[in-house]
Formats: C-alpha cells, sequence, structure tokens
C-alpha cells in the first residue's frame, strides 16, 4: 500500500517501477544488472522517519533504477531537503535519471557515478540522513568515512539485515558499539538496521 498523500502518477510510476526491478530480476543472472529495489513496506518506513524527523541533507549510497532515491527525495521535500545518490554502474544512473525526471525530482537529486567510498572521502557534508543499500560489506569503511561529515543530529538507515546477515554483521558491530547512536532493527521488508544521534 503506497502512501496516499502522494499523488496517483507519482504512485502509478512507483508500482511501474517496482513491477519493472522485480521482472528485470526475475530474468537476469548477473547480479550488476539486477535492480534490487528496496521493498514498498521498507520504503514506507524510510519514508515515514525522513518526514517526521525533518532531515533535509541525505546521501545514499545503492541509487539503482531509483526507486528508493525517489521515495527518499519525495520525503524531503517538504522540509526543502535534497539528496546526493551514489552508485557504480553508469547505465542505472541513466535509468535513475530518466526516472527521476519522470517522477519530476531530479531538481531535488545529485547523481553521482563510481567508487562510493572514493566519492565519499570528496564530500563536505553535513549530511543528517544515510542511506546505505549497496555492498553491504563495504558498509563499515563508507560509514567510517561519512561519519565525521555527519550534523549532530543524523538518521543511518541500513537495508538487508536479515536477508544477508554474514554479509552486513561488521557494519552492525560498528553502529552498535557508538555510544551517541541509539540504534535497533526493524524486521521489515529485507531487515532495516536504523540508528539516530540526536
Amino acid at each position: 500500500m503506497l502512501n496516499m498523500s502522494m499523488d496517483d502518477r507519482l504512485i502509478k510510476l512507483l508500482k511501474e517501477i517496482e513491477v519493472h526491478g522485480l521482472e528485470n530480476d526475475a530474468r537476469v543472472i548477473e547480479r550488476p544488472r539486477k535492480m534490487l529495489n528496496l521493498e514498498p513496506a521498507s520504503a514506507q518506513l524510510l519514508s515515514i522517519l525522513v518526514r517526521a524527523s525533518g532531515v533535509t541533507r541525505a546521501i545514499e549510497i545503492g541509487t539503482s533504477n531509483a526507486y528508493s532515491t525517489i521515495w527518499l527525495a519525495w520525503s524531503l521535500k517538504p522540509a526543502g531537503g535534497r539528496i546526493l545518490s551514489i552508485d557504480r554502474n553508469p547505465d542505472k544512473h541513466a535509468l535513475a535519471q530518466e526516472n527521476l525526471r519522470r517522477a519530476d525530482l531530479l531538481d531535488r537529486v545529485e547523481l553521482r557515478t563510481g567508487d562510493a567510498a572514493e566519492i565519499a572521502r570528496q564530500l563536505a557534508g553535513p549530511f543528517d540522513l544515510v542511506f546505505l543499500d549497496a555492498d553491504r560489506r563495504s558498509f563499515p569503511e563508507q560509514f567510517q568515512i561519512l561519519l565525521p561529515k555527519l550534523a549532530q543530529k543524523a538518521l543511518v538507515v541500513a537495508d538487508n539485515v536479515l536477508s544477508h546477515p554474514e554479509e552486513i554483521a561488521d557494519y552492525l558491530k560498528l553502529i552498535s558499539s557508538l555510544a551517541d547512536f541509539q540504534h535497533t532493527i526493524v524486521p521489515v521488508g529485507k531487515g532495516l538496521s536504523i540508528a539516530y544521534r540526536g
């Protein structure tokens, strides 16, 4: 069930992207060509968190076809927020750009193509939202690079906690070790790790 405060056009587009992603992932074998979109229930929760916390400066690692990016950009828009989204695959970024154009949200998003850790090192911040949804074994390195670039109040969300527990274990150990972050795991979709420093 999509958020009904969205206009019908955007709801229809998100459903189209969701269905296309599922059909694509059932058809292709090579992982880099899979969309691996965030589940709708996880997207809903992320949207609620973004709007309730009032964050405005977001970074997403793992754009894919922009399904989650659209959710984030739409959720950030009322507060005047923007999102920088990183993906290593230029073909996916081309698709993401077209989907963001169709969603009329391109002005809210900056797409960066390349290695997430390298790009993160070049960023100034501060960011008050981090969404990690790409190579799970790289999450600890990416987060440690971003940590000093976070605002004092910051929301950090990572996907695939329940679907890939071994791959994300080091990240969970790291985020749980930070005394200034409150952390929990929510069994929605493939499992979301949600941490907040306030």
